[in-house]
């Protein structure tokens, strides 16, 4: 059962990145990633002992039991290394935008000979080019990690192909040393790790979509009651044709509203020599700035010098500290 749910999971995956490639301009590194987690989910479901079965019928009677469903299987993991090599090689410093389709024709012609010399020669070879495929790929992510959305996602699709290498390796040693195959109908060899395995190169490659749309979901529920009071106050900052669908985009333009509302309430950019410089300290801004927004009439008054973000902070950042801020204030809400 768990062998059909990876399948599922990293077919999921991969649609996702081709629903990526849709809306965004389909690069070349964009097109290697759906070719790669796709040859997973070939692989993960190839792996399935009953799905195994069906594809060794394909072949006449007589011919060696589970040749084709191991073919197909170290075939789609050669596709894997060679895609992912495709992207791993827009990392290095010798490949410049321009080039990278010639240098991804070149892998993937090395990839597709790999393959028919596995098919032709020995399932053997065709591990060993996993098993430097995904060194090559491991050494890349390892030199562009780092703390952000875009880091994140390496990280966990470089952990995924690591396992892939180790257990490619030991599948060569494997061959080397027991020359017995598992029989058709049989999970394949360390079928959990293949898993695990699988299931992090898939969420890797989906980690920033899933991400943006949790960390939009969690904004716009920060800034509901914020967004919700100063639209009611200025309802004309809410364009007729801003039809945004995604969560992504909805969450840009709330933001933008709520900018632009604060803008308005502070009198369109007017500077009030009565009015101090706001203060250094994000937090006590923040407060000041709810308290102002919550009651316009009260005895804090505020100019445009408030409202812009502070340095280094995004206006999302910026929204959303004002909105934590919010949140806390105890003051009863002004009558619209």
């Amino acid at each position: 059962m768990t062998l059909w749910l990876t399948a599922l999971l990293v077919w999921m995956a991969a649609g996702a990145r081709v629903g990526r490639v849709l809306v965004k301009p389909a690069t070349t590194a964009r097109v290697a990633i759906v070719v790669a987690v796709a040859a997973v989910a070939l692989a993960a479901t190839v792996a399935v002992p009953e799905i195994a079965v069906a594809v060794d019928n394909l072949l006449p009677h007589g011919v060696h039991a589970g040749w084709l469903s191991d073919g197909v299987v170290v075939s789609a993991w050669i596709t894997f290394v060679t895609a992912t090599s495709v992207v791993a090689s827009a990392a290095w410093p010798v490949v410049s935008r321009r080039n990278l389709r010639q240098v991804a024709l070149v892998i993937y012609s090395v990839g597709l000979a790999a393959v028919a010399a596995t098919i032709a020669w020995s399932f053997t070879f065709g591990w060993e080019v996993v098993t430097v495929g995904a060194v090559f790929v491991v050494i890349t992510g390892l030199r562009n990690l780092d703390w952000t959305t875009l880091g994140r996602g390496i990280a966990i699709y470089t952990a995924g192909t690591a396992v892939v290498a180790v257990l490619a390796f030991l599948q060569v040693r494997r061959e080397f040393t027991d020359a017995t195959r598992v029989p058709p109908g049989n999970p394949t060899w360390a079928w959990p790790v293949w898993e695990v395995a699988s299931l992090l190169i898939a969420f890797g490659a989906v980690w920033i979509v899933v991400e943006l749309w949790v960390r939009a979901r969690v904004l716009l529920r920060q800034i509901r009651p914020l967004h919700r009071m100063m639209v009611g106050r200025f309802p004309e900052v809410v364009a007729h044709d801003q039809t945004g669908s995604s969560t992504q985009l909805k969450a840009s333009d709330q933001v933008a509203q709520i900018m632009d509302a604060l803008y308005l309430q502070s009198g369109g950019g007017v500077v009030l020599a009565a009015v101090g410089p706001p203060p250094r300290s994000i937090t006590d801004r923040a407060d000041t700035v709810a308290q102002w927004a919550r009651n316009p009439l009260g005895d804090v008054a505020l100019d445009a010098r408030w409202i812009a973000p502070p340095e280094g902070i995004s206006p999302r950042g910026w929204v959303q500290a004002i909105a934590r801020a919010y949140d806390t204030t105890t003051a009863e809400p002004v009558r619209n």
